[in-house]
Formats: C-alpha cells, structure tokens, sequence
C-alpha cells in the first residue's frame, strides 16, 4: 500500500498555484497517496502544531514553535523582497500610538502564529490592543471602522487602496531596510517522524508540481480561482508573480541566512526560545 501523507496547504494563490499538479494529480505522487488539506494559514499552523499533519504549509513564526519536531523543505517557501504585510489604517493618516501600553486603539492580527503578527510586535510593540482574526476579515473590520489598525496578507496587498484604508506601513520593507534579508513569511515544513526517504520523495514532488505550474502559469488557474479570496485573475496572477521566486524553487544558503534571522529577532521579543530551523538537505 502507498503511504498515505497528510498534507496542508494554504488558500492562498500562490500556494494554489504551487501545488496544482499535486491536487490535479498531473505530476507523479511519486509512490505516496496525499490527503490534501486546504486552509486558512492560522489554522494550518495550529493544526501542525497539534501534529494533525505530516506536511504543512506553515508561517515561518509557528516553525520557530515546531522547530525540534519538523524540517523546513527547500522548496515552496514563500520569501523574498517585496513580499511582506501591510499596515493598514481604517484612516487614510492614522498610526499607532507608540508607549504608553494599550492606548484603546485596536490592530487586527491573522494569527497569534503568523509571521505577519511576529513583525507587528517586533516593529510597534506595546503599542495598541492586538485580536487575532481570520486574515479575510481585517480588511471588512477596518472599512466598518470596528479596529484602528490591521496587518494585511495575501490578495489584500494588491486591493487596499481599492477599500479606502490608509496605508501606515509596509512590514516587509522594514525588515528589509533593517536586516538586508528577504523576508521569510512562510514554508512547507516535515514531521520527524517520517522516514528520510519519504520526505525526500514528498520534496520531489513538490518540486515537481511547481515546475509544472511555472511551465504552464494559466493551467493553475482553475485551482486558485476554486479557492481564492478575489477571483480578478490579474490580481492572482500579480500573487504568484511577487510571491513565487527563486527562493520558493530553493530557499538556497540565502534563505537559510532569512530564517536565522527571523530567530535570532523572534528570540528578542521572547518568541520562539532562539530556536533554529533546519532545512532538509536530501
């Protein structure tokens, strides 16, 4: 019998776009039977770190967590330049108010495990209250001017300015100007307890999926529109192009370099414990 790897994903596009030929079953499963799971990235988090799955789309936040029980695969990271979180206002000039703790003001986090949360408290901590919703709800709540502040992931970089929400800062851009790293926002990460041999054929057949949606980009589309949060097919393939890159192919030794760093900061705030990720070579 294959063996059976449990396998989740995120909704967003580029994850879709990814892993095309693995749901479509267009690429070799390479001798395992995948049971896919599509999901919102804080429940993909949560749920890994309950050990509901043997792979898994994680944010590299939540990997820091899981760091002695996973390892990062080489490819299907979502990292580089220009990629990260947006803060946004329900106003076009508001900011958060630095220290004083707390100030009434309200920002809207998507995920206590996010790494679009882990930025916000590294670049504005002790600053406003911080709820955790899903990440397709932080937009609507700062039109309906029920929180001040949110931090924006997936299609909504592209869509904000269409929502009359202010822009207060770009995360990404930041921690690009203050560490000289692609930012490291998320990756497919591995149980520990599967056989080296089968993460290596997981691995390929990852590899092998992305391949075949980068040589065929409109074939995927099908498969993001079926679970996309904006159906303009511009906007998803404007998805893809920024968050599908050489690093997403493999992370490489500059990758490596992004997660130390994603460490080494988490560990300042009390994140993480100075954990370090280690990626599968193999």
């Amino acid at each position: 019998m294959s063996r059976v790897i449990r396998l989740g994903i995120s909704t967003c596009p580029n994850d879709t776009f990814a892993f095309h030929g693995l749901i479509s079953r267009r690429v070799d499963w390479r001798g395992l039977e995948f049971e896919i799971h599509l999901l919102d990235i804080e429940r993909l988090n949560e749920r890994m770190l309950a050990g509901e799955f043997d792979v898994c789309k994680v944010s590299f936040h939540a990997a820091l967590s899981l760091a002695e029980d996973i390892v990062v695969l080489p490819t299907g990271a979502a990292l580089g330049f220009g990629v990260g979180p947006l803060l946004l206002a329900a106003g076009p000039t508001a900011a958060p108010v630095e220290p004083p703790r707390h100030t009434g003001q309200l920002t809207l986090c998507p995920g206590r495990l996010t790494t679009a949360a882990l930025l916000f408290v590294l670049f504005h901590p002790q600053t406003t209250r911080v709820e955790h919703v899903v990440f397709s709800e932080i937009m609507p709540q700062l039109q309906a001017r029920r929180a001040d502040f949110g931090v924006c992931i997936h299609e909504g970089r592209f869509t904000w300015g269409q929502q009359g929400l202010g822009l207060v800062e770009d995360l990404g851009s930041r921690w690009e100007a203050e560490t000289s790293c692609p930012l490291p926002l998320g990756g497919i990460v591995a149980s520990r307890r599967l056989p080296r041999e089968t993460i290596a054929a997981v691995q390929r057949a990852i590899q092998d999926s992305l391949r075949f949606a980068l040589a065929d980009r409109a074939a995927a589309l099908p498969t993001m529109r079926a679970h996309a949060q904006e159906l303009d097919d511009r906007v998803l393939m404007q998805h893809v192009e920024l968050y599908v890159n050489e690093w997403t192919l493999d992370l490489g030794d500059r990758g490596g370099q992004a997660l130390d760093e994603l460490s080494r900061r988490a560990a300042t705030v009390g994140l993480g414990a100075g954990r370090r990720l280690d990626v599968f070579a193999g």
